[in-house]
């Protein structure tokens, strides 16, 4: 794994795909923590006395999500990119072999 290049476009793509993964790990994230809470108020049998329940979701279980899934979508994203010699981002040209 080589972290630095002579012209800096394997730590750019590293930092684009982080940057990528980040955004793509909240939404998903935040998707997930609001089905998470609503399930929890469902299970839990959460009033929903003056909204208490819809707050529970969306400023609780959201924020954790959100964060939860940035994080991991940035390692994640970064850890591919890093990789890049062992996983194919770009597309190469086929060898002989390959034809």
């Amino acid at each position: 794994m080589t972290w630095d290049s002579s012209d800096g476009v394997g730590k750019m793509k590293i930092a684009l795909l982080s940057l990528l993964g980040l955004i793509l790990g909240a939404l998903g994230g935040a998707v997930l923590g609001i089905g998470a809470g609503i399930a929890w108020v469902e299970v839990s049998k959460t009033t929903s006395f003056e909204g208490y329940s819809g707050m529970l979701v969306f400023f609780t279980f959201m924020p954790l999500g959100t964060l939860i899934g940035a994080i991991t979508g940035a390692v994640v994203f970064g850890v591919l990119a890093a990789r890049d010699s062992k996983i194919a981002i770009e597309r190469q040209e086929p060898g002989r072999r390959d034809r």
